[in-house]
């Protein structure tokens, strides 16, 4: 076990940055929480050595890290409900975590609290073939819950790029999507049922297999929500069955402005494909060498739109498509003949982000959406944002639904190339408002965007935000420091007139 001085030594590594202070009683009874946490969760349960911390101090967003105060590793819920019980009358922070892919900073820990790591909690508790639904515990990967269903026909539809690893958990705290999103909707869209616990260890159940339910839509609520109303113990989600036929088009055009027209065509015609993806010139060379995927290599834009339903019904959309692609200056279309080949065309896309890690030393990827009509206005100024920084920006986007994941390219080793990128980031999500998008899709605000909320929100908007998370946290406990950039008391947002109240919440810094 650590001792306090100990711990203190690990966090004055970062004392040149600017860092709110820390709690000092918390740091200094480290000890004594790590004792009364093992009489909670016994075993292996809890981990305290710097050492073995380490692999939790960061999360999918590897620019900021922070060693945890502790890991805690909980197996049932029960578990769950005493260790959130003991956080609210102890006033100890904490962050839940699930498998770490967060790529807003969503998961990463604090120097002061405690990171609740999910991962034990991975297994699929019942699959209802009835009634069309799979209830599962939050530490079960995404994919697996296809695995789970599909010798019966079955598959659950959200189906984001790290699907092989990101947990259900983390989707509903994100509100994921994926590459099926524009026809099958994202996670809120898919989940019917959550068991929550509250900070106070309160355990609660919402929805479950029915498919609607009276009074408020406190699910909706929640999905989305980043882990600040409360830890989420087990998933009911809606399974889907295996489509009749499904074809993919790979489609190429000379500009991104061809492709972005197109998407709009497509949809303007009334046809919803199962997926509709877009990469420009990096990401296509990117991802065709890493995954050998046969795209195109003389193209600027490549559109990806899958097609599903009766076979009679897919074959007339692909003749619908092809006409509006040559409509839209389309200088090349190709149609997978097989399954295999529909396979590898996504392939491609769904390897893309670790095949711009081949070509970049690092890449930030970014997460906004705007409305589809403006995506070639968005890829022109993004170009010129490119030259403005002087880094490179492979595109891949949800094309369907104009979620945009920019993938700027830097070296961290190049003093600074990270703050370029991060300013680069941010001038792109500016824009996204600009044009009346949004600042995430599906990856949620976490610590990347937060500063960013007032692009979006005022003042006025952001306060009434606290006030459900007062509702649910009146103390501020459940992964402070992620959201809001102003984080007022919850008594003062009681008020009619807001006073000040800035808390200070810790920003993590960087490497």
């Amino acid at each position: 076990m650590n001792s306090a001085p100990e711990q203190a030594v690990s966090l004055d590594q970062h004392s040149a940055l600017e860092m709110p202070e820390l709690d000092v009683d918390i740091l200094g009874r480290r000890n004594e929480i790590i004792r009364d946490l093992r009489a909670l969760v016994p075993g292996e349960g809890v981990i305290s050595e710097t050492s073995e911390m380490r692999v939790y101090e960061s999360d999918g967003l590897t620019a900021y890290r922070q060693l945890p105060f502790v890991v805690v590793l909980p197996e049932t819920v029960e578990q769950v409900s005493a260790v959130l019980r003991y956080c609210h009358k102890t006033g100890l922070k904490v962050v839940p975590r699930g498998a770490g892919t967060s790529l807003s900073g969503g998961a990463l820990p604090l120097g002061d609290g405690v990171l609740l790591g999910l991962a034990k909690f991975n297994r699929i508790l019942d699959i209802d073939y009835a009634n069309r639904t799979a209830t599962v515990q939050p530490g079960v990967t995404n994919l697996a819950i296809t695995k789970a269903v599909e010798g019966r026909g079955f598959y659950y539809a959200p189906d984001p790029s790290s699907q092989i690893a990101c947990t259900i958990g983390g989707n509903v705290a994100e509100n994921s999507g994926g590459v099926h999103c524009l026809k099958y909707g994202l996670t809120t869209n898919n989940i019917l049922g959550l068991q929550l616990v509250l900070i106070t260890g309160e355990i609660i159940n919402i929805g479950g297999k029915h498919l609607d339910s009276d009074g408020y839509d406190l699910l909706g609520l929640l999905t989305g929500s980043e882990g600040l109303l409360g830890v989420i113990t087990e998933v009911t989600v809606r399974i889907l069955r295996e489509p009749e036929t499904a074809r993919a088009m790979i489609i190429g055009f000379p500009s991104s402005e061809d492709a972005g027209a197109c998407v709009g065509s497509i949809i303007g015609a009334g046809i919803i494909a199962g997926g509709m993806e877009m990469m420009d010139r990096p990401a296509i060379h990117a991802a065709d060498e890493f995954a050998q995927a046969g795209y195109p290599l003389d193209v600027e834009a490549l559109l990806i739109v899958e097609l599903d339903g009766p076979e009679a019904e897919v074959t007339d959309l692909i003749g619908r498509v092809e006409e509006i692609a040559d409509a839209n200056n389309a200088s090349n279309v190709q149609v997978s003949q097989n399954e295999p080949e529909r396979q590898k065309f996504w392939a491609g896309r769904k390897a893309a982000f670790p095949a711009i890690g081949r070509i970049s030393p690092d890449y930030y990827c970014m997460d906004g959406t705007i409305p589809r009509h403006q995506l070639p206005k968005v890829l022109a100024r993004m170009r010129e944002l490119s030259e403005k920084y002087g880094l490179g920006v492979a595109n891949v986007f949800h094309a369907g639904d104009g979620n945009l994941h920019p993938l700027i390219m830097y070296d961290s080793n190049v003093p600074g190339e990270l703050e370029a990128a991060e300013d680069f980031g941010a001038d792109i999500l500016r824009l996204c408002v600009e044009v009346g998008g949004v600042l995430t899709g599906e990856h949620g605000v976490g610590v990347e965007k937060r500063d960013l909320m007032p692009e979006m929100f005022s003042e006025t908007d952001l306060d009434h935000q606290q006030r459900v998370k007062c509702a649910f946290d009146a103390d501020g406990l459940l992964n402070p420091g992620k959201v809001f950039p102003t984080l007022h008391r919850c008594a003062e947002l009681g008020r009619i007139h807001i006073h000040g109240g800035k808390i200070p919440f810790p920003d993590i810094p960087r490497f």
